[in-house]
């Protein structure tokens, strides 16, 4: 029997999830949250072919993810979701994706799981995109603190998600004001849920990256891919100092302190690109065609973008659409130049990488010069 007590915490556990995803939303919109520290793209160049000998539109950017269909090779990665004012930013990001064939993914489908009332702002993404490849949202700590089988297929259900994502953010649950660093026996619990969930699972960090030792691990648990959502983008550390300023001040000096804690994004594409056969989404800090082309260059299947998608949504489905076919269209562009007609080709284009980089890799025992002497064709 639940007591009256017992009632009255879950239901401030409840409010206490959706006000957070508000203070989310809120904070990546007004504030400064990216972090100080670059991704890698920078140190690296795509080698400029002036006779590419394609046509700029014959380029191909369609290509296969886990089984699906996409005319590019994009997801817009975990968002939002979990309180009303999340439901049209899903619907306009729904909608986009929809209409130019590419991926989706929901944010964390925690608060819908405690509160169904919550779930229309996730479940408007499958109606409004019937067709696009959709991906579901938990966070590996929950799967430490009970999380299993039967919230795994809620959250699938929910959105008739293609696949599901099991998001692992220890750095945000270590300075966030309630966090739970919990993942004593995630890997355990991973393989566990992979046995008996009917869609692949998706390994997903969310802005510190993913070594090679770590993507080795998740990938004998039977996990179908892997997003490394590595450091230059947003940093869920900083948004946490934000929430923490008001009444944590020990908190919020954790969430400076590790608000640039992590693998930038490149080295973490290269070192799991090689480690691992599995398919690769990069994310964290991609901000135009080009990094997505290097991205790509580097080892990616999938290249995932989220805030900057962000504020469009918060306008119209079309404003999310203009952003996302200019970065297209860099795409597209960044390959012709480097004579590239399909992905495939793209991911044998020379690189040539230097600075920080180029230092990072050699430290870990890799030769990243040999990139520099590959040939397309």
């Amino acid at each position: 029997m639940v007591t009256s007590s017992g009632k009255a915490s879950r239901a401030r556990k409840q409010s206490l999830t959706e006000e957070r995803k508000l203070d989310h939303i809120r904070i990546c919109l007004e504030r400064d949250v990216q972090s100080i520290c670059p991704t890698g793209f920078n140190d690296i160049r795509l080698v400029h072919n002036a006779v590419p000998e394609i046509n700029l539109s014959d380029v191909d950017l369609e290509c296969v993810f886990l089984g699906h269909q996409l005319k590019a090779p994009l997801m817009i990665t975990a968002m939002t979701g979990g309180h009303s004012e999340a439901t049209p930013i899903n619907q306009n990001i729904a909608q986009a994706v929809e209409e130019l064939g590419l991926a989706m993914g929901v944010g964390s489908q925690r608060a819908a799981l405690e509160d169904n009332s919550l779930s229309d702002s996730f479940t408007i993404a499958r109606r409004t995109a019937p067709t696009a490849f959709l991906v579901g949202n938990i966070g590996a700590p929950q799967l430490s603190l009970g999380y299993g089988v039967k919230e795994a297929r809620a959250a699938i259900e929910m959105i008739g998600a293609n696949a599901l994502a099991i998001h692992f953010n220890a750095a945000q649950e270590a300075v966030q004001p309630e966090g739970e660093a919990t993942f004593t026996g995630v890997l355990h619990s991973l393989r566990t849920l992979i046995r008996d969930i009917e869609v692949p699972l998706i390994a997903k960090e969310t802005g510190a990256g993913i070594d090679r030792e770590a993507a080795r691990h998740l990938a004998k648990t039977g996990i179908k891919a892997l997003d490394i959502a590595g450091l230059g983008g947003t940093s869920w550390p900083a948004v946490e100092v934000e929430r923490a300023k008001a009444g944590d001040t020990r908190k919020a000096l954790l969430g400076r302190w590790f608000a640039d804690w992590g693998i930038p994004t490149a080295a973490s594409t290269y070192e799991v690109s090689r480690s691992v056969n599995l398919p690769i989404i990069t994310s964290g800090g991609v901000r135009t065609g080009i990094d997505a082309a290097k991205a790509i260059a580097l080892g990616a299947q999938l290249v995932g973008v989220s805030l900057p998608v962000l504020a469009p949504a918060t306008v119209s489905a079309k404003a999310v659409r203009v952003y996302l076919e200019a970065l297209i269209s860099g795409l597209k562009a960044s390959m012709f130049l480097v004579g590239a007609s399909n992905l495939e080709e793209l991911s044998k284009a020379p690189l040539v990488i230097g600075g920080d980089t180029q230092n990072w890799l050699l430290s870990r025992g890799y030769n990243p010069s040999q990139l520099a002497s590959r040939s397309i064709k």
